[in-house]
């Protein structure tokens, strides 16, 4: 049974590795390395016979639901970088940078004047915007190097997943490469941006202006916060204002703030419509977005003379895919049944706000997984809507009642209250109570007012100790429920992580069954 179900999975990667690539001498050199681990430490498990690797589960329908050990992915991308995944403070961080920059002379003696002035006219001349050296702009791009080492770390490790996407769109609707670049300034590729009036995603879109544009939203959905959907309607909207006023300059100007602030800009200045000449009669904010436009762009383009490197290595996009969703289901779900992080299935499906896919006439909603995740899941979807369909069923109160809107309260923050303690008493995230409210820190204040969507409304999560027994090392024990995941049962017990109960445990794996014993503090 078990040699055969390894088998099936093979024979899965063997047929992505023809997909990918017949012509090289091993057909398997395109796909990405996490796929090749996987198909080696397979044929190892196949040739020894050594199954011990491979953890199987039958269900009530004969399906086999696959959990493999010590998972490539979640391996190579570990607690920190989940969590930036998830982090707004460098949307923050941007966003207050564009709106107070000053433009006084910057010292920076490892960019001359005279080099600077090159590389901008060689930037010049393979774009169509108008990147011309005024001694402003040198200082914007000389205090980006001077204060954004790191965060350009980081925004080079987001741009290796979200620039594939936005260059194919760019190229399809034929408007400039370069306006990727613009999706840092707007959002700092953060999908899940929320601006101080209500504009979201990577491309800040206001609610009706996403309208306009077919982004929808809805209780469980925000499609401005959807990457593909956004960008698409970010290309048809950047190429409507580039036919309004005939330059990209201009064009970028009248995305953020407006055709019509820009044409009263061209009035006041007396008709003038090169960008530098209307600055001053633009609104704050828009008067430093070309600078940061333009700098960001010099410092990806001489990102490797400067020394700039990606903090971390991230999903590549082309190293995953969708597969449209058949029945309601929770990325919680998801993760336990496909043994992805849920932090990466939230950075991969930042559009489900609440972490729910519905299923809703003449809509498609897809899950988009890592591609060694794709295979098993498609084989074993019936499996898997099954035992989400029983977990639901047994739950205090149907899954959609808890995000209506009379499903919310209204929380306020005691003494002692921070964010893992409430999102621990009502069954949440900490990343889902932030983007409930806005919040751009962890910071919270006495008295101050939060919007929840309880995991079950009516009623808090009940306390962890009526759930645990004590051993005789002095550790808690806490004894696997039917729905439980590692994740949830670690939300229980506040600082505790998965990685505890793993070490704890001497566990590698995801998978649980009820009514197995788990440790829950170290004792």
């Amino acid at each position: 049974m078990r040699a055969l179900s390894v088998c099936f999975l093979l024979l899965f990667f063997g047929q992505s590795t023809l997909l990918f690539g017949q012509e090289n001498d091993d057909p398997r050199t395109d796909l990405p390395r996490d796929t090749i681990q996987v198909v080696d430490t397979l044929m190892t498990t196949v040739n020894q016979g050594d199954f011990s690797s491979v953890e199987l589960s039958t269900t009530t329908k004969d399906s086999v639901v696959f959990a493999l050990k010590d998972d490539p992915m979640a391996s190579r991308m570990d607690s920190l970088w989940l969590s930036e995944l998830s982090n707004n403070d460098l949307y923050q961080e941007l966003y207050t940078t564009v709106t107070d920059l000053d433009y006084k002379p910057v010292e920076y003696e490892e960019l001359p004047t005279e080099v600077l002035k090159e590389r901008l006219e060689a930037i010049d001349a393979k774009t169509p915007f108008n990147v011309e050296y005024n001694p402003q702009l040198e200082s914007v791009i000389k205090y980006y190097l001077k204060n954004r080492r790191r965060s350009m770390g980081r925004l080079m490790a987001r741009a290796n997943y979200y620039f594939p996407m936005f260059e194919e769109a760019l190229n399809r609707h034929e408007i400039p490469l370069e306006l990727k670049y613009l999706a840092i300034v707007e959002s700092a590729l953060d999908p899940t941006a929320k601006s101080r009036v209500g504009a979201t995603g990577l491309w800040q879109f206001m609610f009706t202006t996403g309208k306009i544009y077919d982004l929808d939203v809805s209780s469980y959905v925000d499609e401005r916060s959807d990457p593909l959907m956004a960008t698409e309607a970010a290309c048809k909207y950047l190429k409507t204002l580039y036919n309004s006023f005939e330059d990209w300059d201009l064009a970028l100007a009248a995305y953020n703030s407006g055709p019509g602030n820009v044409s009263k800009a061209i009035r006041r200045s007396g008709g003038y419509t090169n960008y530098w000449n209307i600055r001053g009669n633009l609104p704050r904010e828009t008067a430093g977005y070309l600078p940061s436009f333009l700098a960001t762009m010099y410092l990806f383009e001489y990102a490797e003379e400067h020394g700039f490197k990606p903090t971390e290595e991230s999903t590549s996009y082309i190293a995953t895919d969708t597969v449209k969703v058949k029945q309601l289901i929770t990325l919680e779900q998801v993760s336990r049944y496909t043994n992805v992080p849920v932090e990466q299935l939230q950075f991969l499906n930042p559009s489900y706000f609440l972490g729910i896919i519905p299923v809703v006439k003449d809509e498609d909603y897809v899950l988009r997984l890592p591609i060694q995740a794709i295979g098993p899941f498609v084989a074993n979807e019936d499996a898997i809507y099954g035992l989400a369909t029983e977990e639901i069923a047994q739950r205090e109160k149907p899954l959609p009642e808890f995000v209506a809107q009379d499903a919310k309260i209204r929380y306020r923050v005691r003494s002692g209250d921070y964010l893992g303690k409430i999102a621990n008493k009502y069954g949440v995230r900490v990343s889902q109570i932030r983007r409930w409210n806005n919040l751009r820190s962890d910071n919270l204040r006495v008295g101050q007012r939060l919007t929840i969507y309880p995991r079950n409304p009516g009623r808090a999560r009940t306390s962890s100790a009526a759930t645990t027994t004590t051993n005789s090392q002095g550790a808690k024990v806490y004894t696997v429920k039917q729905g439980d995941s590692l994740w949830s049962i670690a939300q229980k017990f506040p600082g505790v992580s998965v990685e505890n109960i793993k070490s704890w445990n001497d566990i590698s794996g995801t998978a649980l069954k009820p009514g197995m014993k788990l440790k829950v503090s170290k004792g």
